[in-house]
């Protein structure tokens, strides 16, 4: 019998896999067969990501892109095609938390900007390969969301609006979408030790008490998240749409 999380002869995209836990989706991904697209807005981390994905075996391609701006996404997608064809799995990974502090003091530029990055874009990566997923009754959809948008923030809450965004996002496409056997999900980690997340874990004030209130007693890795990706991309989450898969030891089921 096939594994049921075989990615053999698929193409994958994850934004914002150069590190911390699109990284670590966009390794698992090829070590399960398919061939994936690394992105991130530094050209340079991505040559030098792709070099070590690479070295290790496994099937992958960089394209630069900022996710913000639509032609930049258009190209990664056209770009994609070029190369290798089709687009069957999307991961919407890259996202931006350039404010630390109270929503009532945001500026409007910066909370435009979270939104258009953080939200804007993957309905755009939904548009733009839509189409061809429908001409082949398959496709999986995949944005990685937080449990910042579960619950409320004094401090991230404008990141938690985009973020609980994505799953609403996840849920509508996953109606319109669902016919054509597209399926659309949103992964929800809890605090992972990533350089994105670094002044959160780093302090000692913020995550010893987190870390004393998570059933599981620890902060999650990048390879924690992972596995949630492959399940969705592959023939295991086949009947999985629309829903949002929290992995944070445990941290949100505490009242």
């Amino acid at each position: 019998m096939p594994s049921m999380f075989d990615l053999s002869g698929k193409v994958a995209i994850v934004t914002g896999s150069t590190k911390g836990i699109g990284k670590a989706i966009a390794t698992a991904l090829a070590d399960h067969g398919a061939k994936v697209v690394v992105s991130s807005r530094d050209s340079g981390r991505v040559a030098e990501t792709v070099k070590k994905l690479a070295d290790g075996g496994r099937d992958v391609l960089g394209i630069p892109c900022n996710v913000g701006h639509k032609d930049q996404l258009q190209a990664l997608v056209d770009e994609t095609r070029k190369a290798w064809g089709q687009i069957d799995i999307i991961v919407g990974n890259a996202a931006i938390n350039p404010h630390y502090g109270p929503s009532m003091e945001i500026p409007d530029e910066i909370f435009a900007k979270v939104m258009a990055t953080n939200i804007q874009s993957n309905l755009w990566l939904a548009q733009m390969v839509a189409d061809e997923m429908r001409a082949r009754k398959d496709g999986a959809i995949i944005y990685i969301s937080s449990i910042g948008g579960l619950r409320g923030s004094g401090v991230i809450g404008t990141y938690g609006i985009s973020k609980a965004a994505d799953i609403q996002l996840a849920r509508n496409l996953a109606i319109e979408l669902g016919p054509d056997n597209i399926r659309v999900n949103c992964i929800a980690p809890g605090l992972v030790k990533t350089d994105f997340a670094r002044a959160l874990w780093e302090d000692p004030e913020y995550a010893e008490p987190r870390i004393a209130s998570t059933p599981l007693r620890r902060l999650g890795e990048p390879d924690d998240i992972a596995g949630a990706a492959v399940y969705l991309a592959s023939a295991a989450g086949r009947w999985t749409t629309g829903h949002t898969i929290v992995i944070d030891g445990g941290a949100t089921v505490i009242v």
